[in-house]
């Protein structure tokens, strides 16, 4: 068993436990090394896995009770009285119950409250759709001076977690229900929030992804290399904001084909995002939104849902296909704008 440096989990372990409880023991460990870490939750710290925190540092831990509201103006308090506060909760309380205080309690006053959002998009299938979130990306990356993350796997959310404490204002960090396989063997790689992480190389067409996504769009490449010998580049877009928009520019010069791929709404996430930088260069490619199609979704167990919406490798691997057959305006002086 390989120990993975920094942390006190194994890489064996990051393949049997959720990201959310990976975050937990991450925040545990990182309460050792800054006493500036206080850690808030409406009633769910079991739940988020910021239990944590709560055993190792019961003096610094606050639990609100069911009000989310409460918890994101206590968190900014905290944050104006110079702590760090790390606020738990579900996606669906965070982005929207909790909406106004995130926005003029938190994000007016750029405060440094890192919020842990979990059970996002349609992980928690089965709690029915009142408990999915497919909206949060869009809600958040509105906000001014907030920071967007959409981890792919547990090891990437220990990174994020440890990353946004430098961060000056708040941040947003998207966790799913987290069953689902991680996309990294180890922590040996360079992260780094805005920055997107190349994950497979690929010339005829490129697709960005974030979250849950992104292991499947790795598998959907490989299948579409061996089935129709198709070089497919795969982009973790791990920050939905600010996105890295040196690396979508790449992609649309390379491969002139952009496939974004999305456990959320279409509307107002990281497909719009990818559009408004390709919109903004004026150059022209063959782009299409894979997500959520605008709708609430139906109830079922996660992985049933992935492969209901085409989130799965096989419905990506349909999206890749049908782009192929379209053209896009030959564009050979690149370098004139």
């Amino acid at each position: 068993m390989t120990i993975v440096t920094g942390t006190n989990w194994t890489a064996y372990d990051a393949a049997t436990m959720t990201a959310r409880e990976i975050y937990g023991r991450t925040l545990a460990q990182m309460g050792k090394e800054n006493d500036k870490i206080v850690g808030v939750t409406a009633d769910l710290s079991k739940t988020t896995a910021i239990v944590h925190f709560e055993k190792s540092f019961p003096e610094r831990f606050f639990n609100v009770g069911i009000a989310e509201q409460n918890m994101m103006g206590i968190a900014a308090g905290l944050a104006k009285a110079g702590l760090i506060p790390f606020a738990s909760t579900m996606a669906v309380f965070a982005s929207m119950r909790a909406s106004e205080q995130v926005r003029t309690d938190i994000a007016y006053q750029n405060l440094p409250v890192k919020i842990i959002a979990t059970h996002a998009g349609i992980s928690f299938g089965h709690a029915g759709t009142t408990h999915h979130c497919t909206e949060d990306l869009s809600i958040m990356k509105s906000m001014a001076n907030m920071t967007v993350i959409c981890p792919a796997d547990g090891i990437e959310t220990s990174k994020a977690v440890r990353a946004c404490i430098d961060v000056p204002g708040p941040v947003y960090i998207r966790i799913g229900r987290g069953f689902e396989p991680p996309v990294h063997e180890n922590e040996d790689y360079n992260y780094e929030i805005g920055k997107a992480i190349t994950m497979h190389e690929g010339s005829d067409l490129t697709i960005i992804a974030c979250g849950i996504a992104v292991l499947q769009s790795i598998q959907a490449a490989k299948t579409l290399k061996e089935q129709d010998d198709l070089s497919v580049r795969v982009i973790n877009m791990h920050t939905i904001k600010p996105i890295d928009e040196q690396a979508i520019m790449d992609a649309v010069k390379d491969t002139r084909r952009i496939l974004t791929v999305e456990e959320h709404n279409v509307i107002g996430g990281l497909g719009d995002s990818v559009a408004s930088v390709i919109a903004k260069s004026g150059k022209g490619c063959v782009f299409k939104k894979h997500g959520i199609y605008d709708e609430y979704a139906v109830i079922g167990y996660a992985e049933d849902l992935y492969s209901h919406y085409g989130l799965d490798a096989n419905g990506i691997i349909d999206q890749v296909r049908s782009m192929m057959g379209m053209e896009f305006e030959a564009d050979e002086n690149w370098e004139d704008e």
